[in-house]
């Protein structure tokens, strides 16, 4: 190892959280610490240069990261947000401005299915078109057993998660130019489902499937549909979502097992991690990237990593080889194709 390799183990935060809850949605401001969303430390170097983009839940959390780094890679940025959360979004919003580019916010709730298609054709007209959608609102919630699934919040979920995702996807599809993208925030629950998030899991599962279907569909239009799974991220949807006791239970979850919020203490996962997934999947250099979902997970190589944090990892490496294997194809289908009109 070099003097200026990172350890992975001690790059980042490594005391407990602070107890903490706070009043759904969750502010960026009462989240301690405070997530990174890369505000001092991402560089951009142009790769957006003149694309427009909209991300949907780009106040805060990972929707603030994107907005960022796409407003430093050249982007133009529009965000959907809850009218609770104005604060945050023109924190984020002053952020895309600093960078010179156009910054425009829209305060409404995803489950109105009119303002979810509305958010569309506003941005194309705030910002002269539309070339990358980001599909990153979500709503989650912790429950203690099944029985207690209530059908108002479970529906929430569903609405949020599902309803808007689709309402914002069909309005903007038509008109997508090719080499546009759209890509949509999963989750590795997708894949390794708590209890607790039984409703949102099988949302994520859902985005999961829509991926793939419509990858399939905007794959010859040149349109690409892409997903990102993270892991556990620390944003203000957090103690916002998960019960008192389990938020009061941070600082002494880091270090122990593969609970779910344990996992956030132990991996410190903030937003900038998916960051760059995001980031990728919108530059033209992921031109032959149709229907791949990536898996992000930050596993620390130690004894501390349970027998199934290790499955789960296998099983993300296992399905990244096959999305990859994909590409490949689509890129000798290319090159054979190439070849086929040089010869002609």
């Amino acid at each position: 190892m070099t003097d200026d390799t990172t350890d992975p183990r001690h790059a980042h935060r490594e005391e407990g959280f602070p107890a903490q809850h706070q009043d759904q949605p969750g502010l960026t401001e009462q989240t301690r610490p405070e997530p990174d969303h890369g505000e001092r430390t991402y560089v951009g170097h142009g790769r957006l240069e003149g694309r427009r983009a909209l991300i949907t839940g780009g106040d805060s959390g990972i929707g603030r990261a994107v907005a960022i780094a796409f407003a430093r890679e050249g982007a133009d940025v529009a965000i959907a947000h809850m009218p609770e959360e104005q604060d945050d979004a023109e924190d984020t919003l002053a952020l895309v401005r600093e960078t010179g580019r156009a910054g425009v916010g829209f305060a409404g709730d995803l489950r109105d299915e009119t303002f979810a298609t509305d958010i569309v054709a506003r941005t194309r007209r705030e910002l002269g078109g539309l070339d990358v959608l980001v599909l990153n609102a979500g709503y989650q919630h912790d429950i203690d057993g099944f029985e207690t699934l209530e059908t108002e919040r479970m529906r929430r979920v569903f609405d949020t998660n599902l309803a808007g995702m689709l309402f914002s996807a069909r309005a903007a599809y038509p008109d997508l130019p090719p080499g546009a993208s759209i890509i949509v925030t999963a989750s590795v629950q997708a894949y390794n489902p708590s209890p607790g998030l039984i409703d949102y899991a099988m949302t994520k599962a859902a985005q999961v499937a829509f991926v793939k279907a419509l990858a399939e569909e905007a794959g010859p239009r040149g349109i690409r549909v892409n997903a990102v799974a993270p892991g556990p991220i620390w944003t203000p949807l957090i103690p916002s979502t998960m019960p008192a006791d389990v938020m009061d239970a941070l600082e002494e979850y880091a270090g122990q097992g593969p609970v779910y919020s344990g996992a956030i203490a132990e991996r410190r996962m903030f937003p900038t991690k998916v960051t760059g997934c995001l980031k990728e999947l919108a530059f033209d250099l992921a031109q032959e990237s149709m229907d791949v979902v990536t898996a992000v997970r930050e596993a620390l190589a130690d004894d501390r990593l349970s027998p199934n944090d290790l499955d789960a990892i296998a099983r993300a490496e296992r399905d990244a080889e096959e999305a990859l294997e994909r590409v490949r194809a689509v890129r000798r289908a290319a090159e054979n194709a190439s070849d086929d009109r040089r010869a002609a």
